[in-house]
């Protein structure tokens, strides 16, 4: 009789014990829990029993490395604690689950170069993990496509040009295109465009040049700032150019937004009375109840496709179709706000 007592650390428990409480062999036992083979109902039903008293949870990580990879999809996550990454990643283990898929998360904080990125990287591939679920913009191309040799890589949120990483990803040149119209339907023909420079934020970057495109051929002035990943970084030069005449600022993200908002209101000015204020993202917590005019990206649809493009990968790898780079965009919601009005 097995010594292990129930109640006790369910991992601690093996096959071994669960045989021994039921008086069968280790095989037995194991082809029992695993739903294969057939038994007497007794026997089953007493190995399942025993299992049960016992607290035995099957390790399927350890059983599916045993086979050489296991299951489970690696996901690597920006910061959880901004709203449009905590709502991506609440979404992608909501579909993940719905889809019977395992994830194992790793979130990645500041950091200069991917070094840390990387690094996470090797770790989920030491796992065996069957993919990989990329949903951070702070890493290359190059830097992923070493590990795209080994398991398949959709990255969730941001564009992708290399062969062999999928995406779903958010259209961000049109998110920027129609920020930009809306502005100009609005009469501001001088504009500010402030975003996280091309190496601080790829998405921010993508929209502001869009914005700035845009704003340019409907014949406005434009003021581009790249500035920094701290949402206040940038705000002074955009002050300035209000000062100089600028009538709206438009921001890649709301943070940013925000940001531009407190300072203008510690100079005085109001919004959107003496300035048009604009952001992007549409995630953050009240921002329906500040009135932001922003744009609400498509979070829940990148999510469903990344999830459903890596099940279909793992399900075709041996297909010869499987090595065709699958690219989704997906575009957002405008949300004009009470922050930017018509002068």
């Amino acid at each position: 009789m097995s010594s292990v007592e129930p109640g006790g650390p369910g991992l601690r428990v093996t096959v071994s014990d669960v045989a021994a409480a039921a008086g069968v062999s280790r095989a037995t036992a194991t082809r029992a829990l695993k739903g294969e083979g057939r038994f007497a109902p007794e026997t089953q039903e007493r190995i399942l029993a025993e299992a049960e008293r016992l607290g035995y949870v099957r390790n399927t990580m350890a059983a599916e490395l045993a086979a050489g990879r296991t299951g489970t999809v690696g996901l690597m996550l920006r910061d959880a604690s901004n709203p449009a990454y905590g709502l991506l990643f609440s979404r992608l283990q909501d579909e993940a689950h719905r889809r019977g898929l395992d994830l194992v998360t790793v979130t990645i904080g500041a950091d200069e170069q991917g070094a840390e990125q990387v690094n996470a990287l090797h770790r989920l591939l030491g796992m065996r993990v069957a993919g990989l679920i990329v949903a951070t913009g702070g890493i290359t191309a190059a830097q992923l496509e070493p590990f795209a040799d080994q398991v398949p890589i959709v990255r969730a949120g941001r564009v992708e040009t290399a062969e062999g990483i999928h995406t779903a990803h958010y259209d961000d040149p049109s998110h920027g295109r129609m920020l930009a119209s809306h502005v100009l339907s609005l009469g501001h023909r001088r504009v500010v465009v402030l975003s996280g420079a091309e190496d601080v934020s790829f998405a921010e970057h993508l929209r502001a040049s869009a914005m700035e495109s845009t704003l340019v051929v409907g014949r406005a002035s434009v003021t581009r700032v790249s500035a920094g990943a701290a949402p206040t970084d940038g705000v002074d030069e955009a002050l300035e150019a209000v000062r100089d005449g600028a009538t709206a600022v438009m921001c890649a993200s709301d943070y940013r937004q925000l940001a531009v908002m407190r300072a203008l209101r510690a100079a005085g000015l109001s919004v959107p009375g003496d300035v048009s204020v604009t952001g992007c993202d549409g995630i953050l917590p009240g921002a329906d109840l500040l009135g932001l005019t922003t744009l609400r990206i498509p979070v829940e649809a990148v999510a469903a496709a990344a999830v459903e493009t890596m099940q279909r990968l793992l399900s075709s790898e041996a297909d010869s179709d499987s090595s065709e780079t699958v690219r989704q965009p997906f575009v957002g919601t405008l949300v004009p706000g009470s922050t930017a009005a018509a002068i």
